[in-house]
């Protein structure tokens, strides 16, 4: 891989000359969605450069040093690169270049506390909240590409905590769970097994006659349902139906509200959710629960996937800033970009990660360029002990109306702990995100569900929390809050046409809306390939039966 040796600050001679100068494929940006365009495009025979101006992987999918957030999220207009005034001669004449512009995508950066010092060993990730099922489509691609070689992985092995009527209950997920819960009275638990028993018949009956009518399949009007009505009809109570809703459905938005709900979940679309969330559960011998979670942050799975581009032939540039769009005027289209060097690379296909604007041609485009007004709220904290006793990394779910009246959307909050390599021992992180329309609201409910959490730190807590953190207190004391940071994220759609813009990190706890809309792009550019197939990757050495392929890398 190639390496700048600077940012966007050098002179255009201190950047690595790139030969050749014309690819298929041109990638700005080694985010997630295009670190497995990159991979998928190069499997499908493409010839491929990729080029980051920072000198680390991600992107906007990155896990930074703590240190190298402020700077992240609030970057100086000395930031950006200084459009290059002179370029080479690897451009047509009828090519114009436009300069490359970068929105910021992150306000309302508040922070609050004192960081833990030593402060770079805290690792912060800019999607968190963010899981991976154990079934989901996301780690088939890794095993697929073979990226599954270059990460690991450690179970969420805490489970998932509903906030219910002021007190956090473990989920019951599963057959087990269910009985064991002491919170539930013996009807609940009957009507809870009798729901997630049909849910499974109608699973199974559709995975042996698609999607034919069997038996034990649900009918087309209950799938159709808005999900909470179907819920209702099961004659499930209000926490019960939070539990289905929230914490296994995931869902964002308050669905008590079907006239007036932002996304409205049918019951087709939950039945998929608890499909996948039960599938995950016992997918990995090592793995406890649906969940798991990347060692050392989200940030290695882009990495991972450029790792697989790169062994089918991509080229790699860090550190190396675009400046420009080249654009042919004839035909109205990109053609290339401009980098800080000076060099004009050409190619068929351009795309950008969604930092970048890209001015709109006097052209037709695939799809319309769609702005719309979403964001999501997100926190990091830093906190002393765990929310659940003994539980090193914990989902914690928040429904709509638990933390107020007026809160309409879920906040969920991910906690981890130092088995991650994502903070020193004795200390956990804690992700919170809710969807929101405007900052103010948003970060109310995360604030809110911090102040249910956690407790404010003391003077002294920061110098001695680990003497105080002794036996006969651990049940009862919150874990204390030492540093927190929170910021409203804009969401902006991926967009096709002759200059792709890739998805950013959505509101979602997963990645499968990411990787869906990854995949149209890839359609876009190669409509007759087949996605990441799986003879794409790269033999190894210790490579053996799938069973222990998959389970070697969670743990």
């Amino acid at each position: 891989m190639a390496d700048a040796s600077a940012g966007g600050g050098c002179a255009p001679q201190d950047y690595p000359t790139i030969d050749p100068t014309s690819f298929d494929v041109v990638l700005c940006g080694t985010g997630l969605p295009e670190s497995v365009l990159a991979a998928a495009c190069a499997a499908a025979g493409k010839t491929v450069l990729h080029v980051d101006p920072n000198p680390f992987y991600g992107s906007l999918f990155s896990s930074l040093p703590l240190p190298s957030l402020p700077s992240f999220l609030s970057p100086s207009p000395s930031d950006d690169p200084v459009p290059s005034p002179s370029a080479d001669t690897s451009a047509a004449a009828s090519d114009a270049a436009i300069d490359l512009r970068r929105r910021n995508l992150y306000s309302e950066v508040e922070t609050s506390g004192a960081v833990p010092e030593p402060s770079r060993r805290f690792t912060v990730d800019l999607v968190g909240p963010r899981l991976l099922y154990c079934a989901d489509e996301a780690v088939d691609l890794l095993l697929r590409s073979g990226g599954s070689h270059h990460v690991e992985f450690k179970s969420v092995e805490g489970g998932t905590l509903l906030y219910w009527d002021g007190d956090l209950y473990p989920v019951p997920d599963s057959r087990q769970a269910i009985f064991k819960d002491t919170t539930l009275q013996l009807k609940e638990k009957n009507l809870l097994f009798r729901f997630f028993k049909l849910v499974q018949a109608h699973i199974a009956a559709s995975a042996a006659a698609g999607e034919g009518e069997a038996s034990g399949k649900l009918s087309d009007e209950d799938l159709d349902l808005p999900f909470i009505e179907f819920l209702k009809k099961q004659n499930l109570s209000p926490k019960m139906r939070a539990v289905v809703l929230y914490a296994i459905a995931m869902a964002d938005y308050d669905q008590d509200g079907v006239d007036s709900c932002e996304r409205l979940l049918t019951t087709r679309e939950g039945v998929k959710t608890i499909a996948l969330y039960s599938s995950s559960i016992g997918r990995f011998a090592n793995a406890e629960g649906a969940f798991i979670y990347p060692m050392y942050g989200h940030g290695e799975l882009p990495q991972a996937f450029c790792r697989c581009a790169a062994v089918k032939g991509a080229l790699y540039v860090l550190r190396m800033p675009a400046t420009a769009l080249l654009v042919d005027e004839e035909k109205k289209r990109y053609v290339g970009l401009r980098l800080a060097s000076g060099q004009d690379i050409l190619c068929q296909q351009l795309i950008l990660d969604p930092s970048y604007e890209i001015p709109s041609l006097d052209m037709p485009c695939n799809a319309p360029v769609l702005n719309l007004p979403r964001k999501v709220a997100r926190g990091i904290c830093i906190i002393s002990s765990s929310v659940k006793q003994d539980s090193s990394n914990v989902l914690v779910v928040f429904p709509p109306k638990s933390l107020e009246e007026e809160q309409v959307t879920a906040v969920q909050v991910l906690q981890l702990s130092s088995n991650l390599a994502v903070c020193p021992p004795g200390m956990f992180m804690a992700y919170l995100s809710t969807p929101c329309t405007d900052a103010f609201t948003g970060k109310k409910c995360i604030n809110k569900a911090i102040d249910v959490l956690f407790s404010a730190k003391d003077s002294n807590d920061l110098e001695d929390h680990l003497e105080k953190n002794s036996e006969e207190n651990k049940e009862s004391v919150k874990p204390t809050l030492f540093w927190s940071c929170l910021y409203v994220q804009e969401i902006i759609q991926g967009t096709s046409g002759t200059a792709l813009l890739c998805p950013i990190p959505d509101e979602n706890l997963d990645y499968r809306s990411i990787l869906e809309s990854t995949k149209k792009l890839f359609t876009d550019i190669c409509p007759n390939e087949e996605f990441l197939p799986r003879n794409s990757a790269p033999k190894y050495a210790s490579d053996d039966d799938s069973d222990s392929a998959e389970t070697r890398h969670c743990s």
